[in-house]
């Protein structure tokens, strides 16, 4: 009796049959895809035509020289303090509770608002007038504000021991 085949042996592919393989593969995929492929071409001709697609290829050509520029100058003292300035003012800004923040903000444009209403009947203020203006709730409300907002800040300058 015949012993059953328990090896199955693949074919050998020479290297011109590989490259017809490959080549087949790549012809059905552009036949897939004809509608697409024709996009990109239009869009490199319109890059290449405007001159962008030259100025691209230089930056890539120039990747080198362009990142030790970069690295110089992101290495500069000015920079660098932007750099920490920008990360330290994330980080307070990340404290902030957000209801907080959006009640300031409301609260500065109507601000804004009524001082450009005040500058347009451009009248003087006189003593008696700022005496008065201290008994109105939303001016104490700012005043009082204003000042727990200085102690606070006068806290935070002290040099901690």
């Amino acid at each position: 009796m015949a012993e059953p085949i328990s090896k199955v042996a693949e074919p050998i592919l020479t290297e011109d049959e590989i490259q017809n393989q490959a080549l087949e593969k790549v012809l059905e995929d552009i036949t897939k895809n004809i509608d697409g492929i024709q996009e990109t071409i239009k869009l490199l001709q319109e890059l290449h035509d405007s001159g962008i697609l030259e100025g691209v290829t230089s930056l890539i050509e120039a990747k080198e020289q362009i990142a030790k520029i970069v690295v110089e100058q992101s290495l500069r003292p000015p920079v660098t303090n932007a750099i920490n300035n920008a990360m330290a003012a994330a980080g307070m800004i990340t404290e902030i509770n957000p209801e907080t923040t959006k009640k300031m903000t409301e609260s500065l444009t109507k601000g804004i608002q009524k001082a450009e209403e005040g500058l347009q009947l451009n009248k003087k203020v006189g003593l008696f007038d700022l005496l008065k203006l201290i008994k109105d709730p939303d001016i104490n409300r700012v005043l009082r504000f204003g000042m727990d907002f200085l102690k606070g800040l006068g806290e935070g300058l002290k040099e901690k021991a």
